[in-house]
């Protein structure tokens, strides 16, 4: 197994139960005491969960606290740029589209930068520097306004307001957790709010969400996955969970891997 699927097993566990002890871990993913120590130092150093003795919580308090959106971008690399690649070809030229902030929908914004004529409403800051920077003009931002939090998204009554404005072709949202019975969480209050206004404004909700992401649940439900037209994860999410996925949602994308390692031949 290598290390970050390992790394990801890890930290799904302890997003699950809000802790894990080592001697848990070890039995589980068939590893020495040592190895799961060292991924603990890992996922630390990263942000996404803080090391104790004997095993690891999630940071804050057991209802979860998200990460900085630094620590979020360095986290499962390779899964977001293939659930962003993915996702990209839902897009089409022209349309207006939303974008919430997130580590998985800015991997989705860098996919989007050739794609011409687009209008592009979201609540993220990275999301719309990106755009800015374009000097074609052929991509329009259009920045929500409101109150920023730790995941560098702009949220709250301001934020809402402008959103409830506007119609969208796509909402590309990821969240914190995603659940059969609890659907899309995240810790932030205000934010599920903004991301409710967001999938209210768009025609087709689009939820890009890792293999970690799925099983976990947070303080604040801002959706059912019977609203979820098209969630789209990557190829480590286990089989048995893509099939309920697909029992609640109306489509579900499985984006192939770019990033594995080839297999040796004779």
């Amino acid at each position: 197994m290598l290390a970050r699927h390992r790394q990801s097993l890890i930290l799904q566990a302890v997003r699950n139960d809000g802790s894990a002890r080592v001697s848990d871990l070890t039995q589980r993913l068939g590893v020495s005491d040592m190895t799961i120590r060292r991924d603990l130092e890992v996922l630390a150093r990263e942000g996404l969960i803080e090391k104790v003795h004997g095993g690891a919580v999630m940071p804050g308090t057991s209802a979860g606290q998200e990460p900085a959106l630094d620590s979020k971008l360095t986290f499962a690399q390779p899964e977001k740029a293939d659930i962003a690649r993915t996702a990209a070809a839902l897009v089409r030229p022209g349309s207006a589209i939303a974008l919430t902030g997130g580590s998985t929908t800015f991997a989705l914004a860098q996919c989007l930068i050739d794609v011409p004529g687009l209008t592009i409403v979201t609540n993220s800051l990275r999301i719309s520097n990106l755009f800015t920077s374009r000097p074609d003009g052929t991509t329009v931002p259009v920045l929500t306004g409101g109150v920023p939090v730790l995941s560098d998204t702009l949220v709250g009554p301001v934020a809402d307001l402008t959103i409830r404005s506007l119609r969208f072709d796509l909402v590309f949202t990821g969240c914190y957790g995603i659940d059969p019975d609890a659907g899309l969480t995240t810790p932030n209050l205000a934010e599920a709010e903004t991301n409710r206004a967001f999938i209210r404004a768009g025609r087709r909700l689009v939820v890009l969400a890792d293999h970690t992401k799925w099983g976990v649940t947070s303080l604040s439900s801002f959706a059912s996955l019977s609203e979820v037209a098209v969630l789209v994860t990557d190829d480590m999410l286990r089989p048995e969970a893509v099939d309920q996925a697909r029992e609640h949602v109306g489509e579900v994308m499985v984006a192939a891997s770019l990033h594995a390692i080839p297999a040796r031949t004779a």
